[in-house]
């Protein structure tokens, strides 16, 4: 399940104390998504949404930047232990079904390392196409993907 978070809500994630809830990422990228959150909400809320499995947060889907020309980039990722049961997949399939009721919305953007071919089929099973190849100085060859509006969307 997909439930809109609050940049309020992303930093929560740093005092959680509930054994149940593992860490879906190290502190230092919870602390930039929910900065970035909070950058991104002033134009386009929500911009990060919680995954959530059995009542407890297993992962984050979010904006990766400001919406630009009607573009969304998202980022996402589940906890290791959450991964390959399919969570990701259904999370980015809600995320885009609410991205095309905005109308200001005409295109979806995403990037993985060249490596994560699991990150790859899930936005190849939600309809992303490889778009390119960059080289980032932190993560390396990265592959960009996007999808665009469907004719048939609101």
């Amino acid at each position: 399940m997909l439930i809109p978070a609050s940049a309020h809500d992303v930093r929560a994630l740093l005092s959680c104390t509930d054994p149940a809830d593992e860490a879906v990422a190290p502190p230092d990228v919870i602390a930039m998504l929910a900065d970035l959150t909070a950058s991104i909400e002033p134009r386009l809320a929500p911009a990060a949404w919680r995954i959530v499995e059995a009542g407890h947060t297993v992962g984050l889907l979010s904006l990766t930047c400001a919406p630009r020309a009607g573009v969304l980039t998202l980022g996402y990722g589940v906890a290791p232990a959450h991964q390959g049961r399919g969570l990701a997949g259904a999370a980015l399939a809600a995320f885009v079904q609410w991205a095309w009721t905005d109308p200001r919305v005409r295109m979806l953007k995403a990037e993985t390392a060249v490596a994560n071919l699991p990150s790859q089929a899930v936005l190849r099973r939600n309809g992303f196409c490889v778009a390119g190849q960059r080289m980032d100085a932190e993560d390396g060859a990265l592959l960009c993907w996007q999808l665009g509006r469907p004719p048939t969307a609101p």
